[in-house]
């Protein structure tokens, strides 16, 4: 097996956890990237290394864009220390946040954050862990459903994700030449602690969404993580500058 090292932001917890776990079951190293829960991050990075694989956990808050220097030399120390490297291989901007704000409602505070968090960090970790990653590496951006379909108060996220999905497209074109592939992921409605757990609070919401997506359920954290390290894997390898929506089929 070819062990790969595999960066995923917000792996601490739900999609980014299990998308770390399914990374290190496939026999890939993984370090992971919390905001402020450090105890939950550390308790991913000790079932990692149950699985035979390393792993570290670093600080990382994805709103405060000007940290991202001290970020990457904080990665660029952990592997030349933990794996005596240098470079990494698959990036996966998971990192964000949730929140729920009609359009008359919304303030510059609201945007600025979203922004910042969505799309702005995405972009410049991107362009500078560039500079430490390997050729013929991978990237996976995380979208939403939302982009496609409409939910009221997700204006500002959706078009942040949005970005995103344009983004990447002009990502692959522009690193295609070193061999490294960039997709988007754009998960439907997943039962996780996201944006207040909205959907595992409110039965009514999830029957709902179940109600309208074609395999009857609400996705689970399970349901993503596998088609992460699927593109990380060498048949993954010829899908580039996609949209892969992975939502059970909600509004068909």
């Amino acid at each position: 097996m070819n062990r790969k090292i595999a960066l995923v932001t917000g792996g601490s917890r739900g999609l980014g956890k299990n998308m770390a776990l399914r990374l290190a079951e496939k026999g890939h190293d993984v370090i992971i990237t919390y905001h402020t829960k450090k105890e939950e991050a550390q308790e991913v990075v000790t079932a990692i290394e149950q699985l035979g694989m390393k792993a570290t956990a670093l600080q990382l808050d994805v709103n405060q864009t000007g940290s991202l220097d001290g970020f990457i030399q904080e990665v660029t120390k952990v592997l030349n220390e933990k794996w005596n490297v240098s470079t990494f291989d698959f990036l996966i901007n998971n990192a964000g946040i949730g929140a729920t704000i009609p359009y008359l409602e919304a303030t510059e505070e609201d945007f600025d954050r979203m922004l910042n968090i969505h799309f702005k960090s995405v972009y410049f970790l991107t362009q500078k862990a560039l500079a430490i990653m390997n050729n013929n590496g991978r990237i996976i951006n995380l979208s939403s459903g939302t982009t496609r379909f409409c939910n009221p108060g997700y204006s500002i996220y959706a078009s942040m994700k949005g970005a995103i999905e344009t983004f990447t497209r002009y990502l692959a074109k522009e690193v295609g030449a070193r061999g490294i592939t960039a997709n988007v992921i754009a998960p439907g409605p997943i039962e996780t602690d996201f944006n207040n757990a909205t959907i595992r609070n409110n039965p009514q919401i999830k029957g709902y969404l179940a109600n309208i997506t074609a395999l009857g359920r609400v996705g689970e954290a399970s349901d993503i993580g596998g088609i992460v390290a699927f593109l990380c894997s060498e048949d993954g390898y010829w899908i580039n500058g996609q949209r892969i929506e992975a939502s059970g089929g909600i509004s068909l």
